[in-house]
């Protein structure tokens, strides 16, 4: 159960309950699978095919039940110690470990302006606990995963929790598209930038850990080789991994986004620029398709919000032909080259940093029979395809040096629920039991080979 050992309420808590929210129908209430009944038998499935690293959240509403602060929940304390020394015991090394954003119930009033410092510092707070507990064996750590998507879908068409934005763009009874993304998005780097420069000030020489955040990417092409699509592309990245990128790499955030967003777009102190920008000893990219993008020569939108600031246009398709094999999911194709690119332009743009692909898979129907399920071939020529182009980018010099499959398990997919599934070991959600894929198998093969040599 989700709220099982004192966990407190978070808002995806409150907000997959309102009619329609999720695809799913399956009771949210068994969403977390990797439970104190299951890690041991996780972590030894992991063991078993040869993984030597595995990424995991410790949930800020587990540790400090109320509204984030305050009292110290020691179940979910012991819970964390007791899953960190197994996969320790097991060789398991690498831990890389972040958190769901904005966890806890009232968190988000403060996130979008309310009350900006004490966000910034209760954030802190937190990651300086997980720190201290853990970072005696816990040596990679990531403050947030996927923050864009928190602003942009939390706040502005309000798909994702808490469901934010302005009539025009979703389905919402409050909220501001055009300037709550912002503010959203400005925090959460500054509440970044504040734990890592916590964990440099009092953990990181002691601890010889490393720290970064963890960004989503989409690889967006133009559609022609003209210059407005290529304009509209080149703004469509701007405002998806630059949005966070560029500040933390560069005290600023883009170019594109000042001038559009202009007096929407918050700005960075003098001081808060000194630490904002450097925040990281390694970034996380989460990349699993690409789109064609082109000027849609749009005119000015009567109300502002993020995704109309982009005056970019989708297409999933050139002259009829699709950009690659569709996955289940509505958003998912299989575009390796976009990986490729992806890396390539984190590499010659923001002046190759160290990456780690912290996600990358694909996902087939939730209702899939066992049998068919376990035969998922498509997925193993997924995994074979964006392998090959990582490579092929550490090859030309971007500096790559960990990988990470989505997901270990068939488990709770955001807006998705369980009707759609990206595990390479398939869950029976009548029982909970595992049983691995066939791209586990593949996997395992392939890690035999690099063991040898």
């Amino acid at each position: 159960m989700a709220s099982k050992d004192g966990r407190g309420p978070s808002i995806w808590d409150d907000f997959i309950r309102r009619p329609g929210a999720l695809s799913s129908s399956i009771s949210y209430h068994i969403y977390i699978f990797f439970s104190s009944n299951f890690y041991f038998e996780d972590v030894d499935i992991m063991v078993k095919l040869n993984f030597d690293a595995y990424r995991f959240s410790i949930s800020w509403s587990r540790i400090f039940p109320s509204n984030g602060t305050g009292e110290v929940n020691e179940k979910g304390v012991a819970y964390y110690n007791r899953l960190i020394d197994y996969m320790v015991s097991k060789g398991t090394i690498f831990n890389f470990i972040f958190q769901p954003v904005i966890s806890c119930q009232n968190m988000f009033l403060q996130v979008i302006g309310f009350s900006i410092n004490l966000f910034r510092n209760d954030y802190a707070d937190y990651a300086d606990f997980c720190f201290k507990t853990f970072g005696d064996r816990v040596k990679n750590w990531m403050t947030f995963n996927e923050p864009r998507v928190t602003a942009a879908l939390g706040y502005d068409n309000g798909i994702f929790a808490p469901g934010r934005c302005s009539k025009t763009y979703g389905n919402c009874t409050v909220g501001n598209s055009g300037t709550e993304p912002y503010i959203v998005a400005h925090n959460l780097i500054l509440a970044h930038a504040t734990a890592v420069q916590r964990y440099r000030e009092k953990y990181q020489e002691k601890q010889k850990g490393k720290i970064g955040t963890l960004l989503d990417f989409v690889w967006y092409e133009p559609l022609t080789r003209g210059k407005a699509d290529n304009y509209a592309a080149q703004r469509a990245r701007d405002f998806h991994i630059g949005w966070f990128l560029h500040p933390i790499v560069y005290g600023e955030y883009p170019k594109t986004m000042q001038e559009i967003v202009g007096e929407r777009l918050p700005k960075f102190t003098a001081e808060e620029k000194k630490m904002v920008k450097g925040s990281f000893d390694y970034i996380g990219i989460n990349q699993y398709t690409a789109y064609y993008m082109y000027n849609p020569h749009q005119k000015q939108p009567k109300v502002f919000g993020y995704q109309q600031d982009w005056n970019a246009g989708f297409a999933f398709a050139k002259n009829g032909v699709p950009i690659g094999p569709k996955a289940h999911s509505y958003w998912l194709y299989n575009v390796p080259w976009g990986l490729y690119k992806c890396l390539m332009y984190v590499k010659e743009r923001y002046g190759n940093p160290t990456v780690i692909l912290s996600e990358n898979g694909m996902d087939q129907p939730g209702n899939v029979t066992l049998p068919k399920g376990l035969h998922d071939t498509v997925r193993i020529n997924y995994y074979k395809g964006y392998l090959a182009q990582l490579k092929k980018a550490a090859d030309d010099g971007a500096n790559v040096i960990g990988y990470f499959a989505w997901s270990l398990l068939d488990n709770f997919e955001w807006l998705s629920g369980y009707t759609s599934r990206f595990g390479i070991v398939y869950v029976d959600y009548s029982n909970l039991k595992r049983y691995p894929k066939m791209s586990a198998y593949w996997f395992k093969k392939l890690l035999d080979r690099r063991s040898k040599h």
